[in-house]
């Protein structure tokens, strides 16, 4: 018997080596990647190796266009004109940069402006980085106190605040003449939108009577303690709004509708979801009315029209009037990719929250909305950018944001040149890019870090 287990074994033994096989293919990192996605079959390696090649050549002609065949210096339009001059004339967009980032702010004044964008960034990077604490006071600080910094800084502040509009009349015409301040708008947004909301007990359904109290005495002296501030003499000369623009000018109206269209858009998702009539009626009225017209036609109105329907003499903003409408109308499109979210929501949701004994509010304020608006973060980053993009229609009532700047550039005599324009709009263009870009990166990010692993 051990004979026999014994020759079992040695059968097993191997007598001489094995025959030599080849590598195995990679299949991880970048050899791996590009053999699985761009070389899987004949056929797609051969597109593969056309459009690489046209992307190559694309890239080549840009970086001799844009870097080795460009003009860097000059004083004039001399240095961008000539048998050497075959690339972008850099010494241009060098002379106009200041002009293209402030606009017609004044020269001395830009260090408010520097200081408004420095501070932003300074705040808005740490609130970005999941990692890092304090969000709660990141975001109060972003919400509540950057914006009335901001205003101050970029208008002057020292405004002056009435509790009644002025009213100016002309005895020996009897002609009368109505003027209303920046301010009487936001008081009148507080009035119409927030006040409401609290004493409605929205908030104290979400979460209690008490907290919801304290949170309206702190709105309330918020409010008193803005009026105080913006009434205060910094000794900071007063810019006008309609010597804003270029990048500067683009941003506040983006980052205003961006910042305004959320939560309208949320409230406006709800209301035409809400059992109510009179709720949904105005949310369905208001969202197809708005998205039923073009946002060049509502910054017409707001601009042009707007003024004929309000008394003689009315000093309406123009930015304002525009940053209004932008916020209006972006609130529309973002409350349908609200919808769209609450839609997917699976039913047993809110009926696990209604056994739970949660109330309406609780339901979507702390289960419901948050799946919601996880799901929907493409679409709402999306409409984000298309409002960054559209920002440029401003020109139309005479407000010179970025690309309206750099075509003004485009006609100063001193810098017409065959590659002027070109250079002007490749430089709005890769800004613009490097924006929208950054907001679709960081979209991305957000999708992985609050992706929980449950795929429907």
């Amino acid at each position: 018997m051990s004979d026999i287990h014994s020759q079992r074994d040695l059968a097993y033994v191997r007598t001489e080596e094995a025959p030599a096989m080849p590598a195995p293919l990679t299949v991880s990192g970048p050899i791996g990647w590009m053999r699985e996605n761009l070389f899987p079959t004949p056929i797609n390696s051969l597109m593969s190796l056309i459009f690489g090649a046209l992307l190559l050549y694309v890239i080549w002609i840009t970086l001799e266009w844009s870097v080795f065949n460009a003009v860097w210096s000059g004083e004039d339009r001399s240095a961008c004109i000539g048998d050497g001059a075959h690339g972008a004339c850099w010494a241009m967009a060098r002379a106009k940069f200041g002009q293209w980032m402030y606009g017609f702010y004044p020269f001395t004044e830009r260090w408010r402006v520097d200081v408004v964008g420095i501070v932003g960034v300074l705040a808005l990077v740490p609130m970005m980085m999941p990692s890092l604490p304090y969000k709660r006071i990141n975001g109060i600080f972003l919400l509540g106190i950057y914006p009335i910094l901001t205003l101050i800084l970029l208008t002057g502040g020292n405004f002056d605040i009435s509790f009644l509009p002025t009213i100016t009349v002309n005895i020996d015409t009897g002609e009368s003449s109505l003027n209303w301040s920046v301010w009487m708008v936001a008081f009148a947004f507080v009035l119409a939108i927030v006040v409401p909301i609290l004493f409605l007990g929205f908030v104290a359904k979400i979460i209690s009577p008490i907290i919801s109290a304290i949170a309206s005495a702190a709105i309330a002296g918020g409010v008193a303690l803005l009026l105080i501030i913006m009434s205060i003499d910094f000794g900071l000369p007063y810019v006008e709004t309609s010597k804003w623009g270029g990048l500067l000018l683009t941003l506040v109206v983006a980052v205003t509708g961006i910042v305004a269209s959320l939560p309208i858009g949320v409230l406006l998702a709800l209301g035409r979801r809400s059992n109510m009539p009179v709720v949904k009626l105005f949310s369905v009225a208001f969202i197809e009315l708005w998205r039923g017209v073009p946002l060049i036609t509502v910054l017409f109105m707001a601009s042009v029209v707007l003024p004929l329907f309000l008394p003689p003499g009315t000093s309406f903003d123009k930015l304002l009037r525009a940053l209004i409408g932008v916020a209006l109308f972006s609130s529309a499109y973002m409350a349908e990719v609200v919808r769209g979210g609450l839609q997917a929501i699976p039913k047993g949701q809110t009926e696990a929250a209604q056994a739970l004994g949660l109330t309406y509010w609780q339901n979507m304020g702390l289960i419901t909305l948050p799946q919601a608006l996880k799901l929907v973060i493409p679409g709402i980053v999306n409409s984000f950018i298309g409002l960054f993009k559209d920002t440029v229609l401003v020109g139309i009532i005479g407000l010179y944001d970025l690309l309206l700047i750099v075509q003004a550039a485009n006609t100063d005599q001193k810098w017409v040149a065959p590659q002027t324009h070109s250079t002007g709009f490749f430089f709005a263009a890769a800004v613009f890019w490097i924006f929208c870009f950054g907001m679709s990166r960081y979209s991305m990010f957000m999708e992985r870090q609050l992706d929980t692993g449950h795929k429907n």
